[in-house]
């Protein structure tokens, strides 16, 4: 089974950006981003598919890229835009291997 590590996220003002990274412990397929805030079911944010396709869920098309690096077995979610409502525990999910992360925190406020 692939781990992930998730990184970079923080503490950052409304219309700020953050880069979150996700890292494989092995050859990852497709990957997801889904955020989870207090008292709220967790979310899908955005999928990347094994030949580089992406989808978004409403709310942050325009914002935010995912993006991929096959070489390094990595994932990237480059957040643009911030609001305050992004803020939450950001986790990147491999559906193929059912891997989750330990999350990210992310935290928009000013």
């Amino acid at each position: 089974q692939v781990q992930l590590v998730e990184s970079g996220g923080g503490l950052v003002q409304p219309g700020g950006s953050l880069r979150l990274s996700c890292a494989a412990s092995g050859t990852i397929f497709s990957i997801r981003w889904y955020r989870q805030a207090p008292g709220k079911e967790r979310e899908l944010v955005a999928t990347i598919g094994t030949a580089g396709s992406t989808n978004y869920v409403y709310s942050v098309k325009g914002r935010f890229t995912i993006s991929r690096d096959n070489a390094k077995n990595m994932v990237f979610l480059q957040m643009n835009s911030l609001k305050p409502e992004d803020t939450a525990l950001y986790y990147c999910n491999s559906p193929f291997y059912g891997s989750w992360g330990q999350g990210t925190q992310v935290t928009v406020s000013s």
